[in-house]
């Protein structure tokens, strides 16, 4: 039996953010069982907490997994994990920050108030798209109606569109036959003044014969932001919103300091107990 713990992530309201399972204590799990695991939650992603391969670098290692694959980083789950370990009793060597060690390497998480917020990862993958018209095609849009075309992949593999507004954003409704080579495209289009949020963010998936939209998504929203802030298009600091076609209230927080891009969010327990692995 193994500690479980279901977190939901960019929400300050269980339900209303994305969902992430989280197996504590995961030695001596094999990687064919973490895999099924994940499967069988049957949620976007599953994440598992071990000891850090190197105590005095990180505070501890996570594996994170969707249904059909493990992910190098992913960003609910990185905020996800780091609240488990935490309320299970984690103590960080410094008690602003921790750090977690993941695929993808070494990923720095702060306390900001009542959030956490992590370092955005260097892109593995950026600069234009090379065929913006596939992007298009894919969301059932208009090529005139894309004012930007980035790809935005720091693991999962995103390619990111801009359009005109927030409205227009909210209107795709993807052909996922189209997708083709993209694994993830993410839309991002900014909101009128007044609205609580300055851009609505959508997160199309083809994946392992899935097509799905993800509620909330760290990782796409760390990448639209190491876009659109040096691309002087958003602000330092700005709160996006995802989540709104699925009935979700996402709001993810980015801001750039300290020469990184910084992603936060509220997150919240929802279930916690034991799992037989």
């Amino acid at each position: 039996m193994r500690t479980f713990s279901q977190v939901d992530v960019f929400t300050d309201e269980f339900t209303k953010g994305n969902a992430l399972a989280v197996v504590h204590d995961a030695e001596g799990l094999t990687t064919e069982q973490m895999a099924a695991f994940a499967n069988w939650t049957n949620l976007a992603e599953t994440t598992f907490l071990l000891p850090p391969t190197d105590p005095a670098a990180a505070d501890y290692r996570v594996r994170i997994f969707t249904v059909s694959r493990e992910l190098p980083f992913a960003g609910h789950p990185t905020l996800g994990s780091a609240h488990a370990w935490l309320a299970a009793g984690g103590t960080p060597r410094d008690p602003d920050r921790l750090v977690q060690e993941c695929g993808a390497g070494l990923v720095e998480v702060r306390r900001d108030g009542a959030r956490l917020a992590f370092a955005a990862p260097p892109l593995l993958r950026g600069g234009p798209v090379e065929n913006p018209e596939a992007l298009a095609a894919a969301l059932a849009i208009e090529p005139d109606d894309v004012l930007g075309a980035q790809w935005a992949d720091n693991g999962p593999g995103w390619a990111a569109v801009l359009l005109r507004s927030a409205e227009a954003v909210l209107a795709v409704r993807p052909d996922y036959q189209r997708f083709g080579e993209f694994t993830g495209i993410g839309v991002v289009g900014p909101h009128p003044e007044g609205h609580d949020a300055e851009f609505e963010v959508r997160a199309f998936i083809h994946e392992g014969g899935r097509y799905e939209e993800d509620p909330v998504t760290g990782s796409l929203n760390a990448a639209i932001a190491q876009w659109l802030i040096p691309a002087g298009i958003a602000r330092e600091r700005y709160v996006a919103a995802q989540g709104t076609a699925l009935g979700r209230r996402g709001r993810i927080h980015l801001a750039q300091a300290d020469g990184r891009i910084w992603v936060g969010g509220n997150t919240v327990a929802g279930i916690t107990g034991r799992v037989t692995l």
